[in-house]
């Protein structure tokens, strides 16, 4: 009897986790073992962080635990160094038992068949002042902090007396036009439009929100009419949408600079301007695209390899319904590629032909803060609450395990009862602070 096949998944994001279920489903008892190897021992579903955010959503359920949604998976916490391709083994960094220790390297792993799906990163460029006074949004920690954030902005301009303090609380900067910067404003300026009601000194005309997007015109994953339309609900929020426009620099002093010479005080910088392959590409030294996707055919295979596979954001795959076009990196291809994938590492396995991948793209929709958002399906255009509804409706098929559906619809019908967590924990990112400080008081 032969032995199990060794099926290596890098990467535990929407490829990698739906790619493993669909391999639970489909290969024999004893016909391979499968391992996912992740930095995290979580999936992040990132359309739910802009409503973790704004506190419609608990940050826990907006996370999937692999070793719980994935029985029978091995589970290794750790990220791809390196690929010896010949002798078909992964190099792996593993994390320090030490709080903030180095990583320990290295593991390495045998397999037959590889998935690279180690996803994307957000693309940080050289602007003066954007790391120092810059808030990133890619991760639960980064949703929670912005979130904290905001409301700590909200307090300090209702304590303070100074006029230009107080602009510059309530100014809040969101540079990026994307699906993650326009969800983000959205969703936490409905968030703080609320919240001001708890507050005797603010009203929400006193809060100004602008949105600066390179392009010239924001979602550039969408239909140009979606793109249109919420281009117009923001402006009609009063949202200052800034097109053909960049951020130049941020002073010392927190003073923001944008490319059309605009220049005002603000004290929150929010940065979500596109993302790029994972870098951890670079190193396995196979054939990359010029954005440093990895190029694949329509089988989703590793152009000049038979045993890597690769899909989702890091993964070129040509779009059969847009002739000389590579799949958008979007949720949609992402879900839908793990599942040809997985068929195919069976197929490949069994001997039997491979399938190829094709999907045309049926709409998008984005979620704009209670109640508001905007979709385009197959040419039909919808906005306000029934948007908004059909938003949820996907979004709550998507998310992997009925034990993550059933937490995520708990906190939309209580969030619906009795209205968003409006309390900053801005301690919970430093949760030594208080300790340390008594330890300087101490005599």
């Amino acid at each position: 009897m032969l032995p199990p096949a060794r099926i290596l998944l890098i990467g535990g994001g929407q490829v990698g986790v739906n790619a493993a279920l669909r391999l639970r489903s489909r290969l024999r008892p004893g016909e391979a073992e499968v391992t996912l190897v992740d930095p995290t021992s979580y999936m992040t579903y990132q359309p739910f962080l802009a409503e973790a955010a704004a506190g419609a959503i608990d940050p826990r359920h907006v996370v999937v635990p692999l070793r719980r949604a994935l029985p029978g998976v091995r589970v290794v916490q750790g990220r791809l160094v390196s690929l010896d391709q010949a002798g078909r083994r992964a190099h792996l960094a593993l994390p320090s038992p030490v709080h903030y220790g180095p990583p320990i390297t290295e593991l390495t792993l045998p397999y037959d068949l590889i998935v690279l799906a180690p996803g994307s990163v957000s693309r940080i460029l050289p602007v003066p002042g954007l790391a120092r006074h810059g808030i990133g949004f890619r991760s639960v920690a980064e949703a929670v902090k912005l979130r904290n954030h905001v409301l700590s902005q909200l307090d300090a301009a209702s304590s303070t007396r100074d006029p230009e303090v107080r602009q510059a609380a309530l100014t809040f900067v969101f540079v990026g036009g994307g699906y993650a910067g326009v969800g983000a404003l959205a969703e936490l300026e409905d968030m703080a439009r609320h919240a001001v009601g708890h507050y005797h000194n603010i009203r929400p005309e006193d809060l100004r929100w602008v949105l600066v997007e390179a392009e010239k015109r924001i979602l550039r994953e969408t239909e140009p009419q979606a793109a249109e339309r919420t281009t117009v609900e923001l402006r009609e929020r009063a949202v200052d949408v800034r097109l053909g426009t960049r951020l130049a620099a941020v002073t010392e002093d927190g003073v923001v600079q944008l490319t059309d010479g605009s220049r005002f005080a603000a004290r929150t910088l929010v940065w979500t301007a596109g993302v790029r392959a994972n870098p951890v590409l670079k190193q396995t030294r196979l054939p990359v695209d010029a954005q440093g996707r990895l190029r694949c055919d329509i089988q989703l295979r590793v152009l000049g390899s038979q045993h890597v596979f690769a899909a989702g954001d890091c993964a070129a795959v040509p779009d059969l319904t847009r002739p000389g076009e590579t799949c958008r990196p979007n949720a949609q291809h992402a879900v839908r590629q793990a599942t040809v994938l997985a068929d195919n590492l069976v197929a490949t396995l069994r001997g039997e032909p491979l399938a190829e991948y094709r999907h045309e793209l049926k709409g998008s929709l984005t979620s704009l803060g209670l109640h508001m958002g905007v979709a385009q399906l197959r040419g039909r255009s919808l906005h306000g609450r029934p948007a908004w509804l059909l938003h949820r409706a996907v979004h709550l098929r998507r998310v992997p395990t009925w034990e993550r559906k059933a937490r995520v619809l708990s906190d939309w019908l209580l969030s619906g009862l009795t209205g968003r967590e409006m309390v900053s924990l801005g301690e919970l990112e430093e949760p030594r602070a208080g300790f340390e400080q008594l330890l300087d008081d101490t005599p």
